[in-house]
């Protein structure tokens, strides 16, 4: 009898002791876990946010030109470049599940003849679809019902993307290829190093030397390429020796899977983001359509640089899932998709604090035109809950991507943009009147469609995938 209270006191001791090491094990996961993500995610946000503050800065620039600049930089950048943006990444971003998984089943060789083949699928891409539409753009704008000044004034800014096209196949490319191997901090310096150099030259071209128009264009080429080149060397002369063996013909054979894998990355991707394209092409045929292009362009601009942080944990959300797939831990897959889910809307949340108390002061980074920033002002609480939204949508498209389950998420993103978004946002512009405010309340919306159905697929992924 004695005995009871002791050996009652000795389980409820070790009991404690085994409550404690669990706790102790829970953090030090949670701590490595974070560790691993912020290794690929803070790099990737950074570069990110780099490379779209090069078409922001070109936008600002140009915003104080002239506003019919501003609308045609805007349709160009929104429109074509976010086609040929939406089906090159998209294509390039089933380069993300084959090398994050070979990288994690340490098939490393695999990774330099997935890069070359995925060279080959981008650089067909760009030449036979994407250089026709760039060079016919301003008859094309027309066709489809835009201002003729301004899609006169866009055809020519148009052809000076072409060369900025073309960098996207080494960018998008070589980025996913050293994210895999958690080795993308070179991008993060050489980004650092583009902006800036962007920033003086658009100052010294457009400001000083009053080239305008031109100036900030070639400023904007120079700023895409000299990163690219950066990261091209970076690879082919032994920054990644495990991983690339140099150029082989094998990169030609076996062309089909990488091929299939880019098409249904391509669609997944291409239907979140030529969304955004064809709100601006509705928000050009409405009245006033300067004001309410420049308004739209300038909120979808911030919304773009949230959008950058939420791309960079998708990227991190791809690679940790792949990896831990191709080694085959699911449950360790699990537990990276929560972490970074939760990371990155805790982000978003703060940033939503921040939009909605300095809406009034946003517009003037972009604009010196009054009526603009009154209409900016006037769409910045949607704007704040899109971009708290954002803050999810992509983590849980990176999941998909890692999980090779991209196919599902285009079956989402179809429905929830285009059969319920699209034709509602036509039907409260143009018929209830509501204007620009409706293509902004159809994103949020859509963001909430596209938010849930992912989390189930992803989950599914990380549970049957071996």
């Amino acid at each position: 009898m004695e005995g009871e209270p002791n050996e009652k006191l000795l389980r409820r001791a070790v009991q404690d002791e085994n409550n404690g090491s669990k706790e102790e094990d829970l953090k030090r996961k949670i701590w490595m876990e974070n560790k691993k993500m912020w290794v690929v995610a803070g790099p990737a946000i950074f570069t990110r946010f780099s490379a779209f503050g090069i078409n922001v800065i070109s936008q600002a620039f140009i915003g104080h030109i002239g506003s019919t600049e501003l609308a045609a930089y805007a349709l160009v950048l929104t429109l074509l470049t976010r086609f040929a943006n939406g089906l090159l990444l998209g294509a390039a971003s089933g380069l993300e599940t084959l090398c994050g998984q070979a990288y994690g089943a340490k098939q490393y060789h695999m990774l330099g003849i997935y890069l070359q083949r995925s060279w080959i699928v981008l650089i067909v891409i760009t030449t036979t679809v994407l250089v026709p539409i760039y060079i016919f753009a301003a008859p094309v704008l027309k066709a489809i019902g835009q201002d003729e000044v301004i899609a006169k004034v866009a055809g020519n800014i148009a052809l000076w993307f072409i060369p900025v096209v073309y960098s996207y196949i080494v960018s998008f490319s070589c980025q996913i290829f050293l994210q895999a191997q958690s080795k993308n901090m070179i991008i993060a310096y050489l980004a650092a190093f583009s902006l800036s150099f962007h920033i003086f030259l658009s100052w010294l071209l457009t400001v000083k030397y009053k080239f305008g128009l031109k100036g900030a264009l070639i400023s904007t080429i120079l700023a895409y390429w000299l990163p690219n080149v950066g990261q091209f060397l970076f690879v082919v002369s032994g920054g990644c020796r495990e991983t690339w063996k140099g150029f082989t013909t094998l990169a030609f054979k076996d062309l089909w899977p990488v091929v299939k894998l880019s098409l249904s990355s391509g669609a997944m991707l291409c239907l979140e983001l030529w969304y955004n394209a064809i709100l601006i092409l509705l928000t050009g045929n409405l009245k006033n359509a300067e004001v309410e292009l420049d308004a739209l362009s300038i909120c979808l601009s911030i919304n773009g640089w949230e959008m950058m942080i939420s791309l960079g944990f998708m990227g991190a959300a791809s690679v940790r899932v792949a990896n831990e797939l191709g080694k085959g831990d699911s449950k360790a897959a699990k537990f990276s998709i929560v972490n970074i889910v939760l990371t990155s809307f805790s982000i978003g949340f703060l940033l939503f604090v921040f939009f909605m108390f300095f809406r009034e002061r946003l517009a003037y980074i972009f604009t010196k035109d009054h009526n603009v920033a009154a209409a900016v002002a006037h769409l910045s609480p949607l704007l704040a809950f899109s971009i708290l939204l954002n803050s999810v949508q992509p983590v849980l498209s990176g999941v998909a991507i890692g999980a090779g389950w991209q196919s599902v998420v285009v079956y989402v993103n179809l429905g929830s943009y285009y059969l319920i978004g699209i034709p509602t946002g036509v039907l409260l512009g143009y018929v209830i009147k509501l204007q620009v405010e409706v293509s902004v309340a159809r994103t949020r919306v859509n963001k909430r469609f596209v938010e849930t159905e992912p989390t189930h697929n992803s989950a599914a992924a990380s549970s049957t995938n071996p």
